[in-house]
């Protein structure tokens, strides 16, 4: 267990920071997801939409700093081709 103030202060300032992170992380697979089977499904302009918003809710993940740009990069470029593949 900790013993200094400031070692329990950084404790409280990463359990806050992990569960903020947990979040964002856990909206970017739920948002992800629904975009994948909505291109998979073959809805234009459903599919259309949901990557966009996809697109916006990693964009946000980076800037935020729980995700990786070159990640981001990687899945949006994912997105990107399963929607041209419905063009």
């Amino acid at each position: 267990m900790a013993n200094t103030r400031s070692a329990k202060k950084r404790i409280r300032q990463n359990d806050r920071r992990r569960l903020r992170n947990r979040a964002v992380r856990s909206n970017v697979r739920s948002v992800v997801k629904a975009a994948r089977t909505a291109a998979d499904a073959g809805q234009g302009a459903e599919a259309r939409t949901a990557i966009r918003d996809a697109i916006r809710v990693v964009d946000r993940a980076v800037t935020k700093g729980v995700m990786h740009r070159n990640t981001a990069a990687r899945r949006k470029s994912a997105l990107a081709t399963r929607l041209n593949r419905l063009a």
